[in-house]
């Protein structure tokens, strides 16, 4: 079994570790219905993206008010 050469810092083993937090996700709004929608991917609602109809959406959700 190999082991490492040299033992990491705590200064090297922290400025590694620094690059592996997590980054907020960044939501769009889909500019037919409004909704929240992660970039570069069709709308779970209406079923658009880019203007077209990629996917077909066998029920629409209604608002009960």
């Amino acid at each position: 079994m190999s082991v490492p050469a040299k033992r990491r810092s705590r200064s090297e083993a922290r400025r590694g570790r620094s690059h592996q937090a997590l980054k907020p996700v960044k939501l769009f709004q889909c500019p037919k219905c409004g909704k929240a929608i992660l970039p570069h991917r069709a709308c779970g609602f209406c079923g658009f993206y880019n203007g077209r109809e990629v996917i077909k959406i066998k029920s629409k959700v209604r608002k009960e008010k």
